[in-house]
């Protein structure tokens, strides 16, 4: 990811090219290389730093005391994470796992506030792009919520594949960043009851797949 394209993400807007080395100082930004399967951060511990996805994918994970895993959200190129955690300082609650090559900034959201150097009129774009950015994701998560409400696994399918064709495809055919395994932990439901339930939607003719690619059909 270049300068011209960090500078059009929304962590980074109303901020000058000329400007950006100095933004990234003021969070005391530093990449960071990831191999697949790689953990960044882990439950139970404290993160003072938040993470901008440049390339790859990441998994945010939550883990049971008998070792269930609920996928929370999967996030690529372009993306932040653990921002409210860096914030408040909170014990981590969930895993976040780097599932592909990949390469991120790390950035300490709080030099923004305890650094007397820089720039004040920098240091309020970034507070209020921050601000944004949380309040955008909380919106995200809530949505998950509604994919996971059904009783039935045909309903959280419904609700989910619906979800990616409004935000994705005006054609209603995209790919979905999960496998099986990966899509039946994030909607919390058996990988065999999944997939069995995905063939016979397909033969009721709701949708047609191949592997990660589906086209919701009228």
């Amino acid at each position: 990811m270049n300068n011209q394209e960090l500078l059009k993400h929304p962590l980074f807007l109303g901020i000058e090219e000329k400007d950006l080395s100095e933004a990234l100082a003021l969070f005391s930004a530093s990449e960071k290389s990831l191999k697949k399967g790689q953990q960044i951060f882990r439950a139970g511990t404290v993160t003072e730093v938040m993470g901008f996805i440049l390339e790859g994918r990441i998994q945010i994970e939550s883990t049971d005391y008998w070792g269930n895993k609920t996928i929370i959200d999967n996030l690529g190129s372009g993306k932040v994470f653990g921002e409210t955690y860096a914030l408040t300082g909170k014990t981590l609650m969930v895993d976040v796992i780097a599932v592909e090559t990949s390469k991120i900034l790390l950035l300490n959201p709080k030099k923004l506030f305890s650094n007397n150097e820089g720039r004040g009129e920098i240091k309020a774009i970034l507070i209020k792009n921050i601000l944004k950015i949380s309040m955008n994701k909380n919106l995200h998560l809530s949505q998950r919520i509604f994919h996971t409400t059904s009783k039935t696994i045909r309903g959280r399918l419904l609700a989910y594949l619906s979800s990616c064709a409004s935000s994705k495809s005006p054609d209603a055919e995209f790919d979905i960043p999960f496998d099986r395994q990966q899509l039946a932990d994030y909607l919390q439901v058996d990988r065999s009851a999944l997939s069995a339930e995905l063939s016979k939607m397909k033969a009721d003719g709701l949708i047609d797949y191949w592997k990660n690619h589906f086209k919701l059909l009228s």
